[in-house]
């Protein structure tokens, strides 16, 4: 009978933790890069007319990326400074009685679909940056508002009372214990509120305020599909690269030990 002696042995040893993050961090990047890459060659392999040019012209493209992202974090910096504390007051013993009706109205706006919402506030507002960032904070708002009030209302109240009998104060409670225990599901509310920008900031291009939006309307204001494709890549792919930060910074800002 033949033994095995353990020199003949293979063991399998499982990649390093920092390893396994790496590549799970520079996955979704590499990713982009490559469908970037392949756009920008078959893109250049085109005979291009000249609106098919001047609409593709690398220059214009960076700075509809550009300001794109500025009109998702301007509205999406001023979506959390409104929700979050409107979601902690909403919380708060009260508040209660008129949280039901608020958070109603809340989601039948949110029903609104987004180009709805975008065409009605140019209409009644004006064209330009400015309203675009109104609509976007309005279409936004909700989930930033109802996760905070969610991740709040699901803190276990008995470790709310321990802390109370500790002799901590409302405030303190809601600083030490409450939010940093909301956090993940605040967290994720930001997040979806980035990437739903992210798409209904293409929609606010009617509205003459810029970004990746002007480079699909403008294809299909001039019938160039080349032009319309090429936004409609980038804006997916914009949404995917915003969607990858914000899951890191949601792992990072998470509170240790939840």
């Amino acid at each position: 009978m033949a033994v095995t002696t353990p020199d003949q042995l293979t063991v399998e040893r499982p990649a390093a933790p920092g390893l396994r993050r790496v590549a799970r961090y520079a996955a979704m990047p590499a990713f982009l890069a490559l469908v970037c890459l392949l756009l920008f060659l078959y893109v250049s392999a085109q005979e291009l007319d000249s609106i098919e040019a001047r609409r593709l012209d690398i220059d214009l493209i960076l700075r509809s990326v550009v300001r794109h992202l500025e009109l998702v974090g301007l509205s999406t910096l001023v979506v959390i400074v409104l929700a979050v504390p409107l979601g902690i007051l909403l919380t708060r013993p009260f508040a209660r009685s008129i949280t039901p009706p608020l958070v109603t109205v809340a989601n039948t706006g949110q029903a609104i679909p987004s180009v709805g919402v975008v065409v009605l506030l140019a209409l009644t507002l004006g064209f330009g940056f400015r309203y675009a960032v109104f609509a976007l904070v309005l279409y936004a708002f909700l989930p930033v508002l109802r996760n905070t009030m969610v991740g709040l209302q699901q803190v276990d109240r008995t470790i709310i009372e321990a802390g109370r009998g500790m002799g901590m104060s409302r405030r303190r409670v809601l600083a030490r214990i409450e939010l940093p225990l909301a956090v993940p599901v605040m967290l994720a509310g930001v997040r979806t509120a980035l990437v739903i920008n992210v798409g209904t900031a293409a929609i606010a291009a009617i509205t003459n305020a810029g970004g990746l939006g002007d480079v699909i309307y403008g294809g299909l204001v001039t019938g160039r599909t080349m032009v319309t494709f090429t936004g409609g890549i980038l804006t997916a792919t914009l949404a995917l690269l915003v969607d990858w930060v914000a899951g890191i910074a949601e792992e990072h800002l998470r509170p240790r030990g939840l």
